[in-house]
Order: structure tokens, then C-alpha cells, then sequence
């Protein structure tokens, strides 16, 4: 199923303005530096290695997580990074997928100690409540609060896991990266291609393959329900639809949608979405601001277009605005 991954250059681009904004680590002039080198290598996709030229290669880890399976990056030739935990969004291979494997590396570059747990349901096309305990252990073995980064759907897990009392007081800061809201919401846009939120809506057209992929990976939850969902043709038909899942597949859903949760987390969120999305609608973050909008800072950026995150140019106008509140969070200290 073709979704917004975390490896692809735009969506880390706005992760990496995501976690300046909310990160300490950006405190200092060489930090500054390195972030600006950071957002040239992004924006250049490669081209211009300017962060790996300034910064000496990271050190992977495995870090020992009872029953999870995570892996740590270290900055090299600091004493200490600022902890964060990347939650991957759908990713056949978890924390070994290459394009995680590149984002975490650059952020240990540019000075954060990354643990990145592979999330198995997010690795099959699939999501449950179980999801959620990866995130929770790396939290766990994180050294004070940390920074929590969600992408995509990988913001499910997340949620639940900042919501959750063992790991609650651990988080200093979700940031959720083009993340969802609601999950039945969200099965009615990859159903359907319908998204809603107050006044905004709309619709994207919906390739086939993608429906059958969600479909063929959650085979367990099409009951007669689902069927009629997935039968209609027109959007009054869809809404009836979901109107009349089953007590079960809506109590499963209810339970993934982090919505639910928004308003028991204690940390701060950061929410950024691109308008254009076709992966997952912004309608969604708006959702999740809604839900908790006290220490919430929502961002919708123009930048993302595009559901693969190609880059449809530099997006200099939403790059000044995340630079700008950045800098208005520098001279605030912080």
C-alpha cells in the first residue's frame, strides 16, 4: 500500500523543521549551523552533502528493549544527544527500511540520540492496540523525556503509547508528521478518497491497488459491515456505510484512532500536514488540534503535495514560516 514514508526527502524535510522547533538541542550557534546544513542536504535530496561533510558518521546500537526490537543512533563526538523516539509510518522492513535508516541517521547527526523500534502491524500494512508497546518500551529505555516523532500512520502507536501511564510522563514533545486522526475517518478516506473536517472537504481520487492492499491486510476485519463499505459507489452510500459498522470493527477502530487519547497526553504536540497531501488529508491533523488544543501548535504547510512527498519545488514561503517560528522560539529560549 503506497503511503508517505519517513525516508522520503520532502516528508523528512518538514520532520526535521518539526523537531527544530520543539528540540533544546537547537540552542547554540553550531547547532544553528547544523541545521541549516541539515535542511541544504534534504532540500538538495543528496546532492549537497553539506551536514555529512561537517559531521563525522553516527554510531548504530541495538538497544537491548524486552520485547521489542529497537536500534539507537548516537551522534559521535557528543557527550549527549537529545533523546527522541521515531515512530515509522507503513515500512515493510521497520527500523531496518532503508529510507528510516537514513533519517535516523542524519537526526543523530544533527545531534539527536534516536531509538528507532520497529513497529511489526506498520511492517504487514496493518495496525492494532498492541502496536502501541514497542513505542512504550524504547520510551522506557530512554534516558528522561524525550522527543516523540510520529509519521503517517505510525501515529497511532504513538498516541496511545504518549497516553499510556508508564510512559506518559516520558514524552516532552509529540510531533506528528502528516499523522491521522480518527481511524474509522481514516478508513473512509482510503476506502472512499472523502475527507471532512468543519469546513473543509474534499475528495481524492483512490487507486484500486491501494484499496486492495488495505483490504487483503486487514482480511480479519471485512465482515458484512465492512463489505457494505466497501460496496459503496457514492459518497451518501459510503456515509451510511460508516454510519453502520459493526459494534466490534468500530470499537477496534475507536480504539486506534488517537483522538481518542489527545486529550490525556501531558505533552506538547506539534502537528505539521501538507494540504496537498493524497496520503493522508490534513482535515485529520485539524481533527487532532481540535481534540486537544491547549499547548498545540498545528502547522499546514503548502510543501507536501505530493502522497510519495516528491517535491514540487523549495516551498520558500513555508520554509521563512517554520524558520520564523523557529527563530521566535530561539529568542523565547526555547
Amino acid at each position: 500500500m503506497r503511503q508517505p514514508e519517513i525516508g522520503r526527502p520532502l516528508r523528512l524535510f518538514v520532520l526535521v523543521l518539526a523537531l527544530l522547533l520543539v528540540a533544546p538541542v537547537a540552542r547554540s550557534g553550531w547547532t544553528l549551523l547544523r541545521a541549516g546544513a541539515f535542511l541544504v542536504e534534504l532540500l538538495s535530496d543528496g546532492r549537497w552533502r553539506a551536514l555529512s561533510t561537517m559531521t563525522p558518521p553516527p554510531l548504530r546500537r541495538r538497544l537491548v528493549v524486552p520485547g521489542a526490537a529497537v536500534d539507537r543512533w548516537l551522534p559521535t563526538g557528543v557527550s549527549s544527544g537529545v533523546p527522541l523516539v521515531l515512530v515509522h509510518g507503513f515500512a515493510k522492513l521497520g527500523k531496518n527500511e532503508p529510507g528510516v535508516r537514513r533519517a535516523a541517521s542524519l537526526l543523530a547527526r544533527a545531534g539527536f540520540d534516536v531509538a528507532v523500534p520497529t513497529i511489526p502491524g506498520l511492517t504487514a500494512g496493518r495496525l492494532r492496540p498492541i502496536d502501541a508497546e514497542p513505542v512504550v518500551a524504547a520510551l522506557e529505555a530512554r534516558p528522561g523525556p524525550a522527543v516523540l516523532v510520529a509519521v503517517s500512520v505510525g501515529a497511532g502507536p504513538a498516541f496511545l503509547a504518549a497516553a499510556d501511564p508508564r510512559a506518559r510522563g516520558r514524552v516532552r514533545t509529540l510531533v506528528s508528521v502528516d499523522g491521522y486522526a480518527s481511524a474509522v475517518e481514516l478508513v473512509r478516506f482510503l476506502l472512499t478518497g472523502e475527507y471532512a473536517f468543519g469546513e473543509a472537504r474534499g475528495r481524492t481520487i483512490r487507486e484500486p491497488e491501494a484499496v486492495q492492499a488495505f483490504v487483503t491486510a486487514n482480511a480479519d476485519l471485512v465482515d458484512a459491515s465492512a463489505r457494505r463499505l466497501l460496496a459503496a459507489r457514492e459518497p451518501a452510500e459510503a456515509e451510511a456505510a460508516v454510519q453502520d459498522l459493526s459494534p466490534p470493527l468500530r470499537a477496534l477502530l475507536e480504539a486506534l484512532s488517537p483522538v481518542r487519547v489527545a486529550p490525556d497526553i501531558t505533552a506538547r504536540l506539534v502537528l505539521i500536514h501538507g494540504r496537498g497531501d493524497r496520503g493522508i488529508p490534513y482535515t485529520e491533523s485539524l481533527r487532532l488540534a481540535a481534540a486537544r488544543p491547549e499547548g498545540t501548535r498545528g502547522l499546514l504547510v503548502e510543501l507536501l503535495g505530493h502522497a510519495e512527498g516528491v517535491p514540487s519545488g523549495w516551498g520558500a514561503a513555508d520554509a521563512l514560516r517554520l524558520w520564523g517560528v523557529l527563530y521566535r522560539l530561539l529568542s523565547d529560549g526555547g
